[in-house]
């Protein structure tokens, strides 16, 4: 196991880059390889197809290629991945980094291309062309493995690969139920023959994390659902002093009051309804200050002593950090609380034992314990209004 220097819950290991990206993104799809050649006879054995199967797919090595535009995108990859490639880089704003990691079109090896991606820089993982139904979300198929993808990386990899996944449902489905729950991936509902999942993960990444989905652009053609769709989709039906209620699937919709024609973002929903992260920027944005926090406290590991001057030039590192956000008002407050430094702070002679103990340890396990509350200022996602005419 490595060394981990500081714990923030849940525990990891603090050795990465210092600089983190907001919405680098991975693109998992198919890519069009010459036919095998046929058999030498039409009685060739049903082991020898496989064979030829297993080939074809060796001939697609999941190797991922960095495109900054959407330039020979589909002369690299022709296929589905290059379409896709083509279509996230036509949101705006957009992304400005994507990775394309090809996987053969017919028998494609996902699971060894998101082992790649495991080792990507990236925020943001899609499958091209890929819709979440009963097969595709089994543990072992393209969605299932996709949601654990994002789980697993971003609870047991490095610092700064924390994750989200994005997944469509059927054109026209309407049913949230297909979804697997998991505050990591975003659903999109949709009726448009383009590959949503990818449009939806561009215009993701080109908000910073802490910017609502909820009615941002997505460059796509998609007919809007009708109110009876919508309310199936968010769940139980919300009345006007209700927040929003929501069922873990957002919906591509053409507000009527949004002046011009365009498709946007219905909700912004994660996919666990029942979670504290309920909304994908929460999700995002937890991702990005941990990583802010983590990053800025290195410099303190095996410099910083453990008296009262160091635990306070500690606080004010981290206060470095989060008073930024208090003051663009992406948070409300925030406090740091360092329990050693409390006792410190106290006359030594009026210390306890157990107090005057709990400063021995500290001293001797050189591990300091640091309580970070932060009040996040959600965006309005409804506003009710009651009109009274006298």
């Amino acid at each position: 196991m490595p060394v981990r220097y500081i714990r923030v819950d849940p525990t990891v290991n603090l050795f990465a880059p210092a600089v983190r990206a907001f919405g680098t993104i991975a693109i998992v799809g198919r890519v069009t390889t010459p036919a095998p050649a046929p058999p030498a006879s039409a009685s060739a054995s049903a082991s020898a197809k496989k064979s030829a199967a297993a080939e074809a797919a060796a001939t697609v090595p999941p190797t991922p290629v960095a495109f900054t535009s959407p330039d020979k995108a589909e002369q690299t990859f022709p296929g589905e991945l290059g379409k896709a490639l083509t279509l996230v880089f036509r949101q705006s704003p957009g992304p400005t980094l994507v990775y394309g990691v090809p996987v053969d079109a017919t028998a494609p090896d996902w699971k060894s291309a998101l082992a790649v991606v495991a080792g990507l820089n990236v925020q943001l993982v899609v499958l091209a062309n890929t819709p979440i139904d009963a097969t595709s979300k089994t543990p072992e198929g393209p969605i299932g493995l996709l949601s654990d993808h994002v789980t697993s990386v971003s609870q047991t990899g490095a610092d700064g690969m924390e994750r989200m996944g994005v997944a469509m449902l059927p054109k026209g489905s309407t049913v949230p139920k297909v979804i697997l729950s998991n505050e990591r991936m975003v659903y999109i509902a949709h009726n448009s023959d383009e590959d949503a999942a990818v449009a939806v993960t561009g215009t993701i990444a080109g908000y910073e994390p802490f910017v609502s989905l909820l009615l941002k652009k997505v460059n796509i053609d998609s007919p809007p659902f009708n109110p009876t769709d919508i309310d199936a989709l968010n769940g139980p039906a919300e009345v006007s002093g209700s927040g929003p209620t929501g069922a873990g699937v957002n919906w591509l919709t053409s507000p009527a009051l949004i002046p011009g024609n365009g498709v946007y973002m219905g909700e912004g929903y994660t996919g666990d309804p029942g979670s504290p992260k309920k909304y994908i920027d929460v999700c995002r944005f937890v991702d990005h200050l941990s990583f802010l926090l983590k990053a800025q406290l290195i410099g303190s590991i095996g410099n910083v002593r453990i008296s009262r001057s160091g635990l306070r030039a500690l606080i004010a590192q981290m206060e470095a950090v989060l008073s930024p956000f208090v003051d663009a008002g992406v948070l409300n407050s925030f406090e740091i609380v360092v329990p050693v430094l409390v006792l410190l702070d106290k006359d030594p002679a009026t210390l306890t034992p157990d107090e005057a103990n709990r400063i021995h340890t500290a001293e001797v396990q050189r591990l300091v314990q640091v309580l970070a509350a932060v009040e996040y200022a959600g965006a309005v996602h409804r506003i009710s209004i009651d009109l009274k005419f006298d």
